[in-house]
């Protein structure tokens, strides 16, 4: 495929990925884990699919500074000044502005997908051509577009997108961002037929989301912004690590996207996951006959169905008598809990911290 030099890559990998503790672990979270055996980590399989489309010196890792060593190992393609390292997590918005004034500096014309580490693409060809026409979109117009995904069910774990007319092939003026919404309301969105998932990914040109930013988060900006003259200089990290902890903690949804009023989407069917749950990952995995999930152990099961088991791959389970459950083990931590209430694992993870410390974590 071709690429253009004026094209960048953001990645976004700095979570800790809490929904999937054990799994996923303050050290070593979701982002660097290999799910599914591919030998490759959702970063790694990330990095692979954007560099197809993508100048590899044109992609930009913004992650955690406790994460820079796990970054270098498993993308040693990278080099340092690629890899943008936050002194303290501060949500998307500061993520994406840091990102937005250093990639300026390098080229003031440049064109930026942003995306995060540990989303699942099954339909790759799809996804990058959607990604390829944004791309040109933005280039010629003054538009923040994101991608929408059309639901297959009333999904309450994701945000939605109302669209408007449409402008151009498959981009679409948006209507109404809603925020993750109760039952009742996510069945009412999936059957008008007017809502899509909010995927997460955008597409912008670097200019365009700057002007956004400086519009409606000034406050950010005003953090930000006097450092551009240290953008791209070895005074950078500095200017950050004393700036950034300062930014106000806020999602670019909600900061720019839902109060912007030149915000478009693309609409894509290209076997999207964003792999937040352990509920997403056992809607993704193979099952048996009595739909229990195994993952990279063995397994045993006697009157049991609809099961998630993920343990080290030397152990076997024996299960009897469990319907809807969760057993992960990794490490020092093993999780027995209902798979539907996997909205509590938060709250485990907070109870392990207090009462037991970082050990847990």
């Amino acid at each position: 495929m071709m690429t253009n030099k004026d094209n960048f890559c953001v990645i976004m990998g700095g979570g800790i990925g809490s929904r999937f503790w054990p799994f996923s672990r303050k050290t070593l979270p979701k982002q660097f884990l290999d799910f599914f055996g591919t030998g490759r980590s959702l970063l790694q399989q990330t990095f692979d699919r954007f560099k197809k489309i993508i100048p590899t010196e044109n992609i930009f890792i913004v992650t955690n500074d406790m994460y820079a060593a796990l970054v270098k190992e498993q993308l040693p393609e990278l080099t340092s000044e690629q890899i943008l390292l936050e002194p303290t997590r501060r949500n998307t918005a500061p993520c994406i502005a840091w990102a937005s004034y250093h990639i300026r500096a390098i080229n003031p014309n440049a064109n930026i997908v942003v995306a995060p580490s540990d989303h699942l693409i099954l339909k790759e060809n799809e996804f990058l051509d959607i990604i390829t026409k944004g791309l040109e979109f933005v280039a010629k117009s003054e538009i923040l577009l994101t991608l929408g995904i059309k639901p297959n069910r009333p999904e309450t774990g994701y945000g939605y997108i109302q669209i408007a007319e449409q402008k151009g092939d498959n981009f679409y003026k948006v209507k109404t961002f809603t925020e993750k919404p109760e039952l009742e309301l996510a069945k009412v969105f999936v059957e008008s037929g007017e809502f899509y998932w909010n995927s997460g990914l955008f597409v912008w040109n670097v200019n365009t989301i700057i002007k956004a930013g400086e519009l409606l988060l000034p406050e950010l900006a005003a953090k930000l912004e006097p450092g551009k003259d240290v953008y791209g200089t070895p005074d950078e990290k500095k200017f950050i690590d004393e700036n950034f902890p300062a930014c106000p903690n806020v999602s670019i949804d909600f900061g720019i996207m839902e109060k912007a009023d030149n915000v478009y989407v693309s609409l894509g069917d290209f076997g999207w996951s964003d792999l937040g749950t352990w509920g997403s990952l056992y809607d993704l995995s193979p099952k048996d006959e009595n739909n229990n999930v195994t993952l990279k152990c063995q397994s045993m099961f006697y009157g049991s169905k609809d099961n998630i088991v993920v343990l080290p791959k030397d152990k076997l389970a024996v299960i009897e008598g469990l319907e809807g459950y969760l057993i992960a083990e990794s490490d020092n931590v093993l999780l027995i809990c209902k798979k539907d209430e996997e909205h509590a694992i938060r709250k485990y993870v907070n109870d392990a911290q207090i009462k037991l410390g970082e050990d847990y974590i």
